[in-house]
């Protein structure tokens, strides 16, 4: 197999165990934890929107962080791969649009005076986050802002990523180093020196980051 074919074999098995696994209980058993930081940043990211703006609310998942971006008046599609956590979302808001498309496979072009991804960059592989990161730079109006995280590794992580790095190579498995495949689904975790050139490398600029509930947070401006 080769690299192209063994990443996208990773992506549909992210989507299923989503769809099968965590999408009936996401919200209930799933997918909650205290996120202090998250909620400092969200913050700041829609103090700095136009009234009535329209937000791209992308991996949303279930929908964990659309009631903080309707409740200011947006207007928020959210987009996600999994139909199981796009059904939830809808389910519990129905006036924010969704559709069922990948963080890859955007093709909006200045349309959103903000954009949102939580906590999913790190399913996201290296070849792609160049990729994402332009997606996201197109979709933005001009002087629009982006907020994402990426997952900061902890002592666990780092020695899944040693081993799947180790055990990979043995199985003569395309796999890069800072990819774990023995984790609840794909993970990549870039430095963040390398995150800052792509989004360097992408267009856009960053306002301001920070460290808190177990990610880094980047607050970014076309």
């Amino acid at each position: 197999m080769n690299r192209a074919e063994w990443i996208k074999a990773r992506e549909l098995e992210t989507e299923e165990r989503y769809d099968t696994l965590w999408a009936p209980l996401y919200g209930e058993k799933w997918g909650l934890y205290d996120n202090a930081t998250h909620l400092k940043f969200i913050e700041k990211f829609l103090s700095l929107l136009p009234p009535n703006g329209k937000i791209i609310d992308a991996a949303c998942g279930a929908g964990r962080y659309m009631p903080l971006l309707l409740e200011k008046g947006h207007a928020v599609l959210g987009i996600d791969q999994s139909r199981g956590m796009l059904a939830k979302a809808q389910a519990k808001f129905p006036a924010a649009q969704t559709e069922k498309i990948g963080l890859q496979e955007m093709v909006y072009r200045e349309m959103f005076d903000g954009a949102i991804c939580m906590d999913a960059m790190e399913n996201i592989s290296p070849e792609d986050w160049p990729l994402v990161l332009g997606n996201f730079q197109r979709a933005l109006k001009a002087q629009g802002f982006l907020y994402f995280t990426e997952e900061i590794p902890g002592e666990k992580e780092n020695k899944e990523i040693e081993t799947a790095f180790k055990q990979g190579q043995e199985q003569g498995l395309p796999i890069i180093h800072g990819e774990c495949i023995d984790c609840t689904v794909y993970h990549y975790y870039p430095s963040m020196e390398q995150v800052r050139e792509w989004i360097r490398q992408a267009g856009l600029t960053v306002i301001e980051e920070g460290e808190g509930d177990g990610y880094h947070h980047f607050l970014t401006r076309k």
